[in-house]
């Protein structure tokens, strides 16, 4: 990673987390027309198109960033959204498989679970899904964390029918 990639991906990031949307959204565009095959780059484009709620745009980005070879570290963050994405956009077989691969990779991941069971609810498959949410409140330790999830689990939880377009 050269010098002056890191510096402005860590520019978007920080503007990012500081609450500065649309600038973090033109930096990672300008970042993205340098270097377009960059995981990295791909998913922080992702990540602030989805936070904008410019849930249509992000797609592209984070099927870009997983295809690109994303490392581990983020790939069940950007598996879970791309299928939250997709969700919120109605698209209920792409998000259950997306969310359906990111549980088979990573099965210790709550969060990734409890998006499942939203979208097997939207494919029709209710019981499936009431017991998956289940195994995750029986099976989650109190310590351990949903917080980074809570803010969309509970808008979500106010109608899930609900398309995002």
């Amino acid at each position: 990673m050269t010098l002056e990639r890191a510096d402005r991906l860590a520019a978007v990031v920080a503007a990012r987390r500081d609450g500065r949307d649309d600038e973090a959204r033109a930096m990672a565009l300008a970042l993205h027309a340098d270097w377009p095959d960059d995981p990295d780059v791909n998913l922080q484009c992702a990540w602030i198109h989805d936070k904008l709620g410019l849930e249509a745009e992000a797609v592209p980005f984070y099927e870009r960033a997983l295809d690109l070879g994303l490392a581990t570290e983020d790939r069940d963050d950007a598996l879970l959204g791309l299928g939250s994405t997709y969700r919120t956009l109605g698209r209920y077989e792409e998000s259950l498989t997306t969310l359906t691969r990111g549980v088979e990779e990573f099965p210790a991941n709550p969060g990734m679970k409890v998006f499942r069971a939203m979208a097997l609810y939207n494919c029709g498959r209710a019981k499936e899904a009431c017991e998956s949410l289940l195994d995750v409140i029986a099976t989650t330790p109190q310590t351990e964390s949903l917080a980074g999830y809570q803010p969309a689990i509970l808008e979500y939880s106010k109608d899930l029918d609900r398309v995002w377009a």
